[in-house]
């Protein structure tokens, strides 16, 4: 069991920050440990209502965030219903209305282009009102910044931004980053963590231990 397991808050007195693994109930939805997200404005407790948007379940698509990443207020993930069918003559979602139409229930997803999964790596910081739609994979270490949407692959430790969004720079060295993408350093024991954690802040991959 990690410090974080069952634990909502992770800082005393502030109900502002939530570990979002103590906090989802969709099992279509899966968290990695220690990621927070924070809401000044809701209770980040209703991530899974104000965060993850069209996420029906006859779609079977997930969102999947690994360990140690920072979400900002207001961030959102938009799935596959929120598309509409872009081969289609027109975009308007007949399907969705079978009964005004006398269409068939059973193809209803013709309404839109599935899209796929959003999968999100470890230690990503999305920013403030940063939307990732689906079908989006963000790789380890990168950060998606205020306001961004994301419409395409993001790559680890990549920085972005903009509408849509576009890579500004690599966060370190190509070297660099081959070094984090082995040593995946979320992955090890609490302990190992607590022992490296100011190497980590440091920024020197050769003081980690």
């Amino acid at each position: 069991m990690t410090i974080s397991e069952n634990k909502i808050y992770p800082r005393t007195g502030d109900t502002q920050i939530v570990y979002l693994k103590s906090v989802i109930t969709n099992d279509r939805i899966k968290i990695g440990d220690y990621t927070m997200y924070n809401d000044f404005v809701h209770d980040p407790r209703e991530f899974e209502k104000n965060n993850v948007l069209y996420h029906y379940p006859i779609n079977g698509d997930r969102l999947q965030i690994g360990k140690f990443c920072s979400i900002a207020c207001g961030a959102k993930f938009l799935f596959t219903s929120a598309n509409h069918a872009m081969a289609s003559l027109s975009t308007y979602p007949f399907p969705i209305f079978f009964e005004e139409w006398e269409l068939d229930v059973k193809k209803i997803t013709g309404a839109w282009d599935n899209k796929g999964d959003i999968v999100i790596g470890n230690d990503v910081w999305i920013g403030f009102e940063a939307v990732i739609l689906s079908g989006v994979t963000i790789g380890d270490g990168a950060i998606i910044g205020t306001r961004a949407v994301v419409t395409k692959d993001v790559p680890p430790y990549t920085i972005v931004g903009g509408v849509p969004a576009k890579p500004i720079r690599k966060r370190f060295s190509d070297d660099v980053i081959s070094e984090l993408s082995k040593l995946q350093w979320w992955d090890w024991p609490e302990n190992r963590i607590k022992k490296n954690i100011a190497a980590i802040q440091s920024g020197r991959i050769e003081d980690l231990e």
